[in-house]
Order: structure tokens, then C-alpha cells, then sequence
């Protein structure tokens, strides 16, 4: 590694460590290298920042981050609850059952693990413990079900890795749905052992509900249920990009919310556009400074160094895989997502390459590693709001997802080893 190098993994490490923002890190570090280490004017600096933004597939992301506080706020968790009750409730351990199944649904909607736990915890968690379940359990399942939603499309990583390796958003959309319909339906499984070991639940919050009252319940939720089959069905069927189809489904979500359900008015937008505004500005924020720091490695040819010094050890493709998966692992722990893929995507990618290993099954597994991160500390983000829903510590939350991010660890295995899981969609398997 030359001096820059050295420097420059050092002083992000540094930056790190003192707490700074992972988007400060990243920013400040690259612009260490040019003002040390280039003869590139410093004025590029913010143009490489607006530049690195202005991509029409990155529009997606506030498009998607709109829908879906608009679809939370206008009573679609609600209506996705009472749907899923409905079909899995009478069975043993229904309600919890109903928890993981609403954020499958939500997380087709929302594209975003911390809004899938608020919109589904919020009304699924104190409803488990009023039905008995432990409050440990209730937490920890929902912090680790929510997790889903940054893998199952549309997700706002896999929109990220697309841009940072040249992928098809489509195709990793597409490439999502199998590995996280197996992740839902492990932990479907996990909640009917446990419940059934343990006594949870016995269906009584279903069989109250009468024949017409499920019909009922089903019916409300067709709207809802119809936006990833808007997004999906439009994307792979070639009437909108997937930036178009973000914001086909910001205009189905007011049209939905407003007109249909009428729980929210045109007041109420300014709020949630604002709120909006705010996560957007901060995934953006954190992709800038991630692409700044991506053109910054490669200018330093730090991923081609390590692809080199790694298959000097002659890795096959298993050894490799297992080594990313337990990169990744570690790096969800200490990581933001979005930085994560940023950084860690073109340092990998040249390896996957060469070994043969297709490049959207690499990107599940990234995203599949980050999702289990988002229920470990010291910085998974989903404790942090199960945490605040549940008036548990992060810590007390992240010893009570366990059992739950094992379940997710096993899937993430048959994903990583049966590359058809991942691919067999988009024609790969």
C-alpha cells in the first residue's frame, strides 16, 4: 500500500472511532487526500459531491422514503394488521405470526427497515404483550421481522448498490423477493415452534373475529397490497423505470391515503413531506460522501490491490464467500447500510468476478448481511426504535433478537451457498 493509502484507512478509521457521522468520516477523509495527496483543484470537491447525486435512478429514494411515510401515516399498518390477523391469527401463536407477516407486507410497501419496525411495532408490540406474550420476545421478534424491509423490494439498498456497481435495480429487485420470502417464512416457522413450546398464544384474538369480519379485513387491505404489485408489475412489464415506479407509488399513496381512506388531508402532507425531507437529506447525504470516497479508492487502487493480494492465497469461491459474509457481519455492526455498500461493493466486486460469483446474488448477500446488522450493536438501528417502543435497553433488545437474527444467519447461508435461490427469477438460477 502506498503513503496515501496508509493514510487514508487510518484517518477513516480515526474518524470513526471519535463518533464522528459516518458521512462526516467519509467526507473528511476524501478531502484529506485531495488537499494532501492530488493536484486536483479543491473546488472539485463539491462538484464531484453534486455530481455523484445527480443520477436519475438515485431519485428513487426520496420518491420511495415519501410513499412510505405517507402509506405509515394514513392507516395502511393498521389495515395490513388486521389482514394478516385474519389469515394466520387463529393458530397457535397467531398474533406474533401476524407481527412477521405485516412486515413482509410493509416492507413491499416501505423499502426500509427502521419505518417497517415504527409502522408494524407500533401497533403489533403493546397488542402482544396485552395477549400475553413476553415483552422480551414480542420486542425482539418485531426489531428482526422489521429488518426485512431493506430486503424485500423496493429496497433502498439494493437501489444503492445498483448505482455503486452498475447493476440493474430491476434485476436486484427481482433477485430480492425469494431470499426474503424464505427469511419471512423461517421466522414464521421460528414464532409457531416457540409459541407451541412455550404456550404462546392460543388463536383467541382471531376466532373473535367472524367470517364477515375477515372478509371485511381482507377487503380494506386490497389497496394496500396492490402498491408492490404497482411497483413490481410496472418495473419488469416496461411501463416505468424504477425511479417512475417511485413515483407512481408516491401519487397511489395520496391518492390511497387521502381519497380513499381519508385519514390523512392535504394539511397533513406538509408534516410528512417535511419529515421526508429530512431521512432523505441524510441517505443522500451519506451516498455523496460514499461515492466521493469509492472515487477516492479507486483513484488509490486500493480495491484492485486487495483483489490481487487475495487470490494470491488461490480462495475458491466457498472460502471467498464466507470471508465476505463474515466481512460483512462485522461491518453491519460498526456501519450504516448505505456507507457500508458504498465502501465495501467495489472493493468486493472485482474478487466476485473473477471467481464466477454473479454480481446481483453478491449484492443479496450484502444486503442480507446488513440486515442482520440492523439488529446488532452498537449501531443497529432497528434496537434503537424497538428500544423506544417497548421502554427496553438497546442492550436488553439486542439479547432478546437473538433467537430471531440466528433464524436470519440461516438464511443467510442457503442464499450465499444456492445461488438459485437469489437468482432463479431473473433467469440466473
Amino acid at each position: 500500500m502506498t503513503e496515501a493509502s496508509i493514510v487514508l484507512v487510518v484517518t477513516l478509521f480515526a474518524l470513526l472511532f471519535s463518533s464522528a457521522p459516518i458521512a462526516v468520516a467519509l467526507g473528511l477523509t476524501s478531502f484529506l487526500y485531495f488537499f494532501y495527496f492530488t493536484t486536483i483543484p479543491l473546488t472539485q470537491v463539491p462538484e464531484r459531491l453534486f455530481n455523484s447525486l445527480n443520477t436519475f435512478p438515485l431519485m428513487a429514494i426520496p420518491f420511495f422514503v415519501l410513499a412510505a411515510s405517507i402509506m405509515s401515516r394514513g392507516g395502511i399498518s393498521r389495515r395490513l394488521i388486521a389482514a394478516c390477523n385474519a389469515v394466520v391469527g387463529q393458530f397457535r401463536g397467531g398474533l406474533a405470526m401476524t407481527g412477521v407477516l405485516a412486515c413482509m407486507f410493509f416492507a413491499a410497501i416501505s423499502g426500509s427497515s427502521p419505518a417497517t419496525v415504527v409502522a408494524v411495532g407500533t401497533l403489533i408490540i403493546p397488542a402482544m404483550i396485552a395477549s400475553g406474550y413476553p415483552r422480551r420476545f414480542s420486542t425482539g421478534l418485531i426489531a428482526t421481522s422489521g429488518s426485512l424491509g431493506i430486503l424485500i423490494p423496493p429496497s433502498i439498498p439494493l437501489i444503492v448498490y445498483g448505482i455503486a456497481t452498475e447493476e440493474s435495480i430491476g434485476d436486484l429487485f427481482l433477485a430480492g423477493i425469494l431470499p426474503g420470502l424464505l427469511a419471512g417464512f423461517m421466522l414464521l416457522a421460528l414464532v409457531f415452534v416457540t409459541s407451541y413450546r412455550r404456550g404462546y398464544g392460543t388463536g383467541e384474538d382471531a376466532i373473535t373475529m367472524t367470517g364477515a369480519e375477515k372478509v371485511r379485513a381482507m377487503r380494506d387491505a386490497v389497496l394496500s397490497l396492490a402498491l408492490p404489485a404497482l411497483v413490481l408489475g410496472g418495473i419488469y412489464g416496461g411501463v416505468f423505470t424504477p425511479t417512475e415506479a417511485a413515483a407512481m407509488a408516491v401519487f397511489y399513496a395520496v391518492i390511497v391515503s387521502v381519497f380513499v381512506y381519508k385519514e390523512l388531508t392535504f394539511a397533513d402532507l406538509g408534516g410528512i413531506l417535511l419529515s421526508s425531507a429530512r431521512t432523505s437529506a441524510m441517505i443522500m447525504f451519506i451516498i455523496a460522501n460514499g461515492i466521493l470516497f469509492s472515487f477516492v479508492l479507486t483513484s488509490e487502487r486500493i480495491p484492485g490491490e486487495i483483489t490481487e493480494l487475495l487470490l494470491s492465497y488461490e480462495l475458491n469461491t466457498f472460502t471467498f464467500l464466507l470471508l465476505v459474509n463474515i466481512i460483512l457481519l462485522v461491518a453491519g455492526c460498526f456501519m450504516e447500510t448505505s456507507s457500508a455498500i458504498l465502501i465495501i461493493a467495489p472493493i468486493l466486486l472485482p474478487i466476485a468476478l473473477e471467481l464466477g460469483v454473479n454480481p446481483i446474488h453478491l449484492g443479496i448477500i450484502m444486503v442480507m448481511n446488513l440486515e442482520i446488522g440492523m439488529v446488532t450493536p452498537p449501531l443497529g438501528l432497528n434496537l434503537f426504535v424497538a428500544s423506544g417502543m417497548s421502554g427496553m435497553s438497546v442492550l436488553q433488545v439486542a439479547r432478546a433478537a437473538i433467537p430471531t437474527a440466528v433464524v436470519l444467519l440461516a438464511a443467510l447461508f442457503l442464499v450465499t451457498y444456492v445461488p438459485a435461490i437469489s437468482l432463479a427469477l431473473i433467469g440466473g438460477g
